[in-house]
């Protein structure tokens, strides 16, 4: 059952990978674009204890996606001397809408592919994994 999990989690991953790939960014720079897009403006202090990366990583990765034009530092309007650090229209757009595009994507192909009864019992085999789960969070 493991080989299963990790297959399909390759599966849903490849087509976001192949995506990061192209734009030629990093996981730990994914992880900050997200953070940086959920929050709205963000302090390096608090998006490095999110990311849990040191505060001179996630500068360092601030100032290469900020070169590319990927994230803004703008100063903070409740305290002139720290900046905060907000996403780009692309990026914002990225994260909001194609990741969810690109991770979807595989999932529903295969489902299509699949027989009625089979997506019927793929639906209540995940219901119920869900109850499991629920039901008992480790």
């Amino acid at each position: 059952m493991e080989q299963d999990l990790s297959a399909i989690r390759r599966a849903l991953r490849k087509p976001l990978e192949a995506e990061v790939a192209r734009g030629k960014l990093t996981a730990p720079q994914i992880a900050v674009m997200r953070v940086i897009v959920r929050q709205r403006g963000i302090c390096l202090k608090d998006l490095s204890r999110k990311v849990s990366l040191a505060h001179s990583t996630v500068s360092g990765i601030v100032d290469r996606l900020e070169k590319r034009g990927l994230v803004e530092r703008r100063a903070d309007p409740e305290d002139g001397r720290t900046s905060l650090m907000r996403p780009t229209s692309l990026v914002a757009d990225f994260v909001r809408e194609q990741i969810p595009r690109l991770s979807r994507g595989p999932l529903e192909s295969a489902l299509q592919r699949a027989t009625r009864a089979e997506r019927a019992a793929i639906a209540e085999a995940l219901r119920r994994l869900r109850e499991l789960l629920e039901a008992n969070p480790a």
